[in-house]
Formats: structure tokens, C-alpha cells, sequence
């Protein structure tokens, strides 16, 4: 059988919202290049496809227009610049894939197309991008716009974007070095290429003033799950990160999905889908069951409705704790997709906005297995064997302990299950994900 695929959400607090007040957790100081190192070593001993680092441009100031709820309610992610962070990781790591998001929104693709290829020849060959459009006005104010862009044109500049980065990459063929001495010619001009784009978005001359990656583009990774993220990310992205709360529906979206990749001339096996996981693991079923408990009991309610209203960009301290939830699914200018299931749910079954927020903040929705290492992975093996996914983002809901519990009991039952392999394919996150190396647009056709 083949190998599912992993990928370690990183984080330094967790992504439970409770999960930084349980006993276990450890408090880790802003930004310890110590905590980062050791989890990405702990990782890459599991074998672990690869990090995935996530970002926001703003402290969330949507409920009640301020960031003080948030500093107040819940631990705020120090955020650490993920190409930064990447870098430096390439030199702590040898073969794990480093993954980090970057905003199509309030990014230059050129300065964006210029880290990650150093990211990826630092790493010799590791690198990946979550390609993401934002969510919040506070991200907007930030950037000198009063207003985040909407759904619409936010994904139409995603799209460029995507274009572009890809452009760029291409503008050096990966035969241009010549390197005669004797001649003194350094390398072949007729190899490097100006990009001249002139898009409804961006206008880039390039070429990039770095050579093509090893992957030839650093592996394109998206998460979303809007009929707009479907669409571009049906049509460029190599792995989707995506919310799907049970089996029934991911095996839906799976079905589906692969059908969109299908339809637009692209093998669906170039394209892995990785849902999001929560697993909450105790040495005994009880033990497990108790710490979920546990956990639920430390959630405060204002510490989700802060995170919800910065995601939705949608203020939800207007509405009374205590009141029903109302449908707000259309008033959501944010991200749209990963709330459609969070809102019908709150409607239909009644919960309050109090409800809402405790309930949300933690698992955000995800699926969130509960038990032994052997009763976790035995799950995770049945989505991946139904075809419900190709793998998961695994997200801790606490840390360290929340990681370690899942890369030293979990992933040795799923290697005994033979569901997950035992040693890394080769040397690039390509070669692990199993993707080929895109042909570069300007190399001579054979």
C-alpha cells in the first residue's frame, strides 16, 4: 500500500483554544529558535512529510474592533515570519518538507517567488507555499487599505499571483551556467528569460535575479474549502489543507475534488488532499476521554468568538452571549467556505452564540479523534483507506506534549498498519509527496 501523507501543524501553543491552560502544556517563549529546532528534528524522526507554519498580518481586532479581547481570552501566535522561520530550519532539518503561508493579497509576487526559491536551493530542494488571500480588515488596515478585498477579487488576484510566481521561477533554465574560464563566459544569456507580465494585478518585468529552484517551483499547497478556492486550487495547487468535520463528508469532498482535478486536464494524483486532524491521545481510552474533558472544561467562549470574528471579519460581540446564534453565513466577508458547516450546524441544532464559540474553538471544526495511539491511528487509517484523504495536517491541541503524543505513539501504529512509511522516498518534498518536477516553459521541447 502507499504512504499516507503527514504534515505537523507548528505551533507554540496549540490549537485547541483551552489547550494552553492544561497541565501539560509548557509555556514556550516567543519565538524560542530552541522549541522550533527540537520540533522539527522530533518530526523528521517520525518521518513527517513536512512542517506547515501558518500566518496572519494582523493581531485579531475584529470583536469589538479591538485586539484586546484577543491579548485577554486566548494565547496570540507570535506568528513568526514563516519564509524567515524556514530558512532557518532548512539548516536544523535534511529531509522534511518546510512549508510556510503567504498572503496573494498584501504580497509582492516577486518578493515572495525570490525567498522561496532561496528557501528551496537553502533547503535543497524542501520548500513549499500555502497560498492564501487573507481574511480580516485588520490585515487590510495594515497595509494601507481600509477595507479587506472581497471573496471575489481576492481569489482573481490569487490566481494571477499564481501565474506569475510560476513565471518567474521558469525565467532561469536550470542548463544556463557555462562557466569557461578560458573564455571567460560565465553563463548562457540565452537561458535566462525576462517574464514581462502585465496582469488586471501585477506588472513584473523579472527575470527573478535567482536561479530556478531545484523543484522547479517549490510545492503549492492551499487550504480552503469555498467553491472559489475549489476552482483555482483544482487548477494549480499540489496539496489542499482542508476542513472536513467526519468521514462521510470528507470521502464527498474527496470524491468530488478529485473529480474538479480530473476535469481540468490534471492527474488527481498530483494533488494530495490533507485534511486537518485534532487528536487528543492518553495512554488509556480514559485517559484520552478525561483529557478531552479536561480541555473542553478550560475553553472560555470569547476565546473562539475573538478567533471566529477576525476569520469571518465579522464582529460577533453584537450579539448577545446568550441569544441564539443567527445566520450570519451571508454577512461573512472573510473566509466563507470553512464556516458554511460551522453556521447550519449552529442554526439547526439551536446553540447559542455563547455555544458557538466554546464548541468552535476546540478542534475549528476539524476532525478531532479521541482515544489510544492504536484506537487514533486506527481512525486515521480508515479515512485514508476509504478514500476520504491522501493524509492530514495534524494540529496539536497542546503543546509539546499534544506532538509528541502523536509522532512517538501514533505514527508507529500506523507504520505497524502499514499505512505509513518507515523511511523518506528520496530527498526533495517532492520525491516524499510523490509529485513530478514541472517542466520549466522555456526548456526546448525533446
Amino acid at each position: 500500500m502507499s504512504s499516507m501523507h503527514l504534515a505537523l501543524y507548528v505551533t507554540e501553543t496549540g490549537s485547541h483554544l483551552g489547550g494552553w491552560r492544561h497541565p501539560d502544556a509548557r509555556y514556550v517563549r516567543p519565538l524560542d529558535w530552541n522549541f522550533y529546532k527540537d520540533l522539527a528534528r522530533k518530526a523528521e524522526r517520525a518521518k513527517i512529510d513536512m512542517l506547515f507554519i501558518a500566518d496572519k498580518l494582523a493581531i485579531d481586532d475584529i470583536f469589538e474592533s479591538s485586539f484586546k479581547p484577543t491579548i485577554s481570552w486566548r494565547p496570540v501566535p507570535q506568528h513568526a515570519e514563516p519564509l524567515t522561520l524556514l530558512a532557518a530550519l532548512s539548516g536544523a532539518t535534511e529531509k522534511i518538507g518546510l512549508a510556510g503561508t503567504v498572503s496573494a493579497t498584501y504580497t509582492e509576487p516577486y518578493t515572495a517567488a525570490r525567498m522561496l526559491a532561496n528557501i528551496d536551493h537553502l533547503s535543497q530542494g524542501r520548500a513549499g507555499w500555502n497560498l492564501v488571500t487573507s481574511v480580516s480588515d485588520g490585515e487590510a488596515r495594515n497595509f494601507g487599505k481600509a477595507q479587506h478585498l472581497a471573496h471575489d477579487p481576492r481569489y482573481e488576484k490569487a490566481a494571477e499571483f499564481i501565474v506569475l510566481a510560476k513565471a518567474l521561477w521558469d525565467s532561469w533554465e536550470s542548463d544556463w551556467e557555462i562557466l569557461d574560464k578560458q573564455s571567460g563566459i560565465y553563463g548562457n544569456r540565452d537561458k535566462v528569460h525576462y517574464v514581462d507580465h502585465a496582469g488586471k494585478w501585477f506588472n513584473v518585468k523579472g527575470p527573478l535575479n535567482v536561479p530556478r529552484p531545484p523543484q522547479g517551483h517549490p510545492v503549492l499547497v492551499q487550504a480552503g474549502v469555498s467553491g472559489n478556492f475549489q476552482k483555482i486550487a483544482a487548477e494549480n495547487a499540489e496539496l489542499i489543507f482542508g476542513v472536513q468535520p467526519s468521514l462521510e463528508k470528507a470521502k464527498e469532498f474527496y470524491r468530488t475534488f478529485k473529480a474538479q482535478v480530473l476535469a481540468v486536464g490534471r492527474d488527481p494524483a498530483h494533488l494530495k488532499v490533507l485534511p486537518g486532524v485534532v487528536p487528543v491521545i492518553g495512554a488509556t481510552t480514559k485517559e484520552a476521554q478525561d483529557r478531552a474533558r479536561e480541555l473542553k472544561d478550560l475553553v472560555l467562549p470569547l476565546a473562539g468568538l475573538t478567533f471566529m470574528s477576525a476569520s469571518m471579519n465579522h464582529d460577533l460581540s453584537q450579539y448577545e452571549l446568550d441569544q441564539p446564534m443567527p445566520d450570519i453565513y451571508d454577512r461573512i466577508t472573510g473566509s466563507k467556505g470553512r464556516f458554511e458547516f460551522v453556521i447550519r450546524k449552529a442554526v439547526s441544532e439551536g446553540m447559542t452564540v455563547a455555544q458557538v464559540g466554546k464548541w468552535y474553538a476546540e478542534s475549528h471544526s476539524f476532525f478531532a479523534p479521541v482515544g489510544t495511539a492504536t484506537e487514533v491511528a486506527t481512525q486515521l487509517a480508515q479515512w485514508y483507506k476509504e478514500q476520504a484523504c491522501d493524509g492530514f495536517v495534524v494540529l496539536p491541541p497542546y503543546m509539546p506534549g499534544g506532538a509528541d503524543d502523536f509522532l512517538s505513539g501514533v505514527v508507529p501504529e500506523l507504520q505497524n498498519m502499514g499505512v505509513f512509511r518507515r523511511e523518506y522516498p528520496g530527498t526533495t518534498l517532492r520525491d516524499t509527496l510523490g509529485l513530478p518536477v514541472p517542466r520549466n516553459r522555456h526548456a526546448s521541447q525533446v
